[in-house]
């Protein structure tokens, strides 16, 4: 079921160092074929950006947060690929909100290197093949044709959180669904060691999961980097002049970065709940990052 949308945290595809890597919430697409919406972040199987036909839908008929998922369902070629930026080392979370209905089964797979855009994928797989009810039966199961996720289950018919750890130094993933994690399994020996995106496969008549809420960051999700975790919210959004960033503590530093990732405006407010004054910004999209000790929340803002 939908969840009462109180303020648009906006999706964030832009790289800081100890800080998040995405976190899109999929409310800024519009309803229908993704396409190229967010080319730098999703692509699909041809790795065209989404343009082809096995990209996959923006749905409003299912939602964690706000009104919109993403959706790849059998039958439909939807074969969506989220880009984890080819990390060679190091380790790294991956955060989503999982729907599976009944009668129905999800999918996923952790890819290695992902090519340039423009060049097909011919798949190398880091992990088995992880699947979410294989079959579509009931109960809630998951399996993984590389290692052990016997002891994982999932609710069918309402979201749920999974998150996957990954340590690309030592070649290992564990899954982590509710009060339950799986031990560390190693990469699937296809040779690569490279972190390339994770892959969304509805590959059977009886595929239907629903996407919401990715959220990928270097190291353990809950690391002192991590402000996910922590009310911050910034509206309105759209702004025209002055945007107000609601917190639970001091914010330290804000600092606004255009598209190119140019530094156009900076403040110290050192209070809590600031506002920031954008009325001397031209119009267009910016990432605004607010700093909280050595935690980070970055949200994109329209102006």
């Amino acid at each position: 079921m939908k969840k009462i949308y109180l303020l648009a945290l906006a999706l964030f595809a832009f790289t800081f160092v100890n800080a998040q890597i995405i976190d899109d919430n999929m409310e800024f697409y519009t309803l229908g074929e993704m396409g190229t919406q967010n080319a730098g972040t999703w692509t699909s199987w041809t790795n065209d950006g989404g343009a082809s036909n096995d990209g996959f839908v923006v749905v409003d008929t299912q939602s964690n947060s706000g009104d919109q998922s993403i959706l790849a369902e059998g039958g439909q070629g939807r074969d969506p690929l989220l880009l984890l930026g080819n990390q060679t080392s190091g380790d790294y979370t991956f955060r989503w909100e999982f729907y599976i209905p009944s009668g129905k089964e999800g999918y996923f797979n952790i890819q290695g290197e992902i090519p340039a855009q423009g060049t097909p994928l011919s798949g190398v797989w880091n992990s088995g093949d992880i699947y979410f009810n294989e079959g579509g039966s009931n109960p809630g199961v998951v399996s993984d044709t590389n290692g052990d996720l016997s002891m994982l289950s999932f609710p069918h018919d309402q979201w749920f959180t999974c998150i996957l750890y990954v340590d690309v130094d030592n070649l290992t993933y564990q899954l982590t669904i509710g009060a339950n994690s799986s031990a560390a399994i190693p990469f699937s020996g296809t040779g690569d060691t490279t972190l390339g995106g994770i892959n969304f496969y509805p590959g059977s008549a009886v595929s239907e999961m629903y996407v919401d809420d990715a959220y990928y960051v270097q190291g353990p999700l809950l690391s002192t980097g991590d402000l996910e975790e922590t009310a911050v919210t910034v509206y309105p959004n759209p702004v025209k002049d002055i945007l107000n960033i609601s917190t639970t503590t001091v914010v330290d530093s804000v600092v606004v970065y255009d598209v190119l990732g140019k530094v156009v405006l900076q403040a110290q407010p050192d209070t809590v709940s600031p506002s920031i004054d954008m009325s001397a910004l031209s119009s267009g999209a910016y990432m605004v990052q607010v700093n909280i000790g050595n935690a980070t929340k970055t949200v994109k803002v329209i102006k």
